[in-house]
């Protein structure tokens, strides 16, 4: 039985023939989103080769499109507002088509890098859009199941990706690692104009821009992101990379204290912290994103160093991982509706620690099969932690702030993500470079996994409890809810 045609609900509570248009739309972006992310990566050494530069020089490729998204990001909730969601959206997708093609077309790695640090631009303008749009069309009485539904694409992107990747790479001319995603972004675009509702801009203060925030915000978490991303080839004792955290680090601490003085509407409004089920939200999507990305780095080479996997194969067996993640994400996006983020959270959190475990006491006589199976298991466990989590989050914003909670909460997944590939990279590189069994470094960084794993669990504790609804809505219109008080 569809969700749109679930009976045992209120009216209000269905996800009704829009909604589901609007998710399936918001879908097709998020696939392509995902896609540039990962795709790119496996085809880095050919892409060197062919424009006759360094690995290193290629890796820009990557690094511009990462700290593009991150400079933008934050700017898309002020212009959300400013412009209207559906505008903004559009644009996204234009130049989301726009900078594919000139990347496949790019003549230089000078050219190619520049392309993709405007496709960069426009994921990180497409990104929050579509969680705040999708967010205000759910209301809070279905964000767990919506949720649930659009962050389905987002897992398939990285297992597909680098599959997707390695099978260009090998078959075909390098510009179809950027011109696979053009047919699905035109899909997308087409079917906006028809499917996404129209917004109104904002009046008065929201609309405002905020120049000297953004100054400091913008560049903060695209020189952080850098200092990151470096970490991996310098470590964290490397003038470079400690020049950039600290430099990040006080852009984002002088962009706190204009946020907290200033008499306009800040870019973002760091007052949200103040509520702790947002902080708890917000935190927890950070060591997500630290968890899931570097499980996304550390599970193929895993397979392909201590187990002797081929590139392919190592990609082909994160298959387990992104099934498991699959299945969770629906699954508790579902229950969060009927019993909130706070047990969700923690029980997902759970799962994840008994598959990483798994990997940690692993060895190279261990079995692929039950590999596998812990595989299933964290990637289930995750899939449990984010949709509850974003459904927890929008529920503690006002609806006329949910642009800027999608701006931070991005941001921080972001910034957790690069600090997760940059510490589990840095270990293993470390422990071979330091004599110990290839092994034995593997299980370092699987321990790291655990410990992060382990403040989920205390962030998914202070996360609201069972959503309580308080009047019942008429048919068609999004039910009002308030959170349970916790417990004492």
């Amino acid at each position: 039985m569809s969700p749109s045609h679930d009976t045992g609900r209120p009216a209000g509570d269905r996800l009704g023939g829009p909604l589901v248009r609007l998710i399936v739309v918001m879908a097709l972006a998020s696939v392509t989103a995902t896609l540039n992310a990962t795709i790119v990566g496996v085809g880095l050494a050919p892409l060197a080769r062919d424009f006759g530069t360094t690995l290193t020089g290629a890796e820009w490729v990557i690094t511009g499109y990462l700290l593009a998204v991150a400079a933008t990001i934050p700017v898309t909730g002020w212009a959300v507002d400013r412009f209207g969601g559906k505008r903004v959206w559009l644009v996204g997708l234009v130049l989301h088509a726009l900078t594919a093609v000139g990347s496949a077309l790019a003549w230089n790695i000078g050219s190619l890098v520049v392309f993709r640090i405007l496709q960069g631009v426009a994921a990180g303008i497409v990104e929050p859009v579509m969680m705040t749009l999708t967010a205000r069309a759910a209301g809070p009485a279905r964000l767990g199941r919506v949720m649930g539904l659009l962050a389905l694409p987002m897992t398939l992107g990285p297992v597909i990706g680098p599959v997707l990747g390695g099978v260009i790479a090998d078959n075909l001319h390098r510009s179809w690692l950027f011109l696979v995603n053009v047919p699905i972004v035109l899909a997308a675009l087409l079917f906006s104009f028809k499917v996404v509702p129209a917004d109104a801009p904002a009046e008065g203060e929201r609309a405002t821009f905020d120049v000297l925030g953004t100054l400091l915000l913008c560049p903060g978490f695209a020189i952080l992101v850098y200092g990151l991303s470096q970490t991996a080839h310098q470590g964290f004792g490397s003038a470079t990379v400690i020049a950039a955290l600290l430099a990040g680090a006080a852009l984002l601490a002088g962009f706190v204290v204009h946020a907290l003085t200033t008499r306009r509407q800040p870019l973002v409004d760091v007052r949200l912290f103040a509520d702790r089920g947002f902080t708890a939200a917000v935190l927890a999507m950070a060591l997500t994103g630290a968890a899931v990305f570097s499980l996304y780095v550390l599970l193929p080479l895993y397979q392909q160093q201590v187990h002797g996997r081929s590139l392919m194969a190592g990609g082909l067996l994160l298959v387990p991982f992104g099934v498991g993640t699959f299945l969770g994400m629906p699954l508790a996006g579902r229950l969060s509706d009927r019993i909130g983020a706070r047990l969700l959270v923690p029980l997902g959190a759970a799962l994840v620690v008994l598959g990483v475990l798994g990997h940690a006491l692993s060895d190279g006589s261990t079995g692929q099969a039950l590999l596998g199976v812990y595989a299933v298991l964290a990637g289930l466990g995750l899939g449990c932690v984010g949709a509850p989590t974003l459904a927890s989050l929008y529920r503690t914003v006002p609806p006329e702030r949910i642009s800027g909670a999608t701006g931070t909460m991005l941001s921080l997944n972001q910034v957790g993500g690069s600090f997760g590939v940059a510490m589990v990279a840095l270990l293993v590189q470390r422990g071979v470079a330091n004599g110990e069994p290839v092994r034995d470094a593997y299980s370092t960084a699987f321990w790291w996994e655990l410990a992060v794993t382990a403040l989920i669990v205390v962030a998914g504790l202070a996360l609201p409890g069972r959503p309580k609804p308080v009047a019942g809505p008429a048919d068609g219109a999004p039910a009002r809810e308030e959170t349970a008080p916790a417990a004492s």
